[in-house]
């Protein structure tokens, strides 16, 4: 999932740059929501983890 937040970021970045503001924001959006979702499931799957240890 981390991976598709990358992807997102680049071509929002390359978006920017070639002047596709509307691009731009929208991939900027799917990558910054991604990043999220990835740093939730994270932080779920090291709680998990540190249950089962006990």
């Amino acid at each position: 999932m981390l991976k598709w937040t990358v992807i997102f970021l680049v071509i929002a970045l390359i978006a920017a740059v070639l002047g596709f503001g509307g691009i731009a924001a929208g991939a900027a959006e799917i990558a910054k929501i991604l990043f999220f979702v990835f740093l939730v499931l994270f932080a779920i799957s090291l709680i998990m983890g540190f249950v089962r240890r006990k």
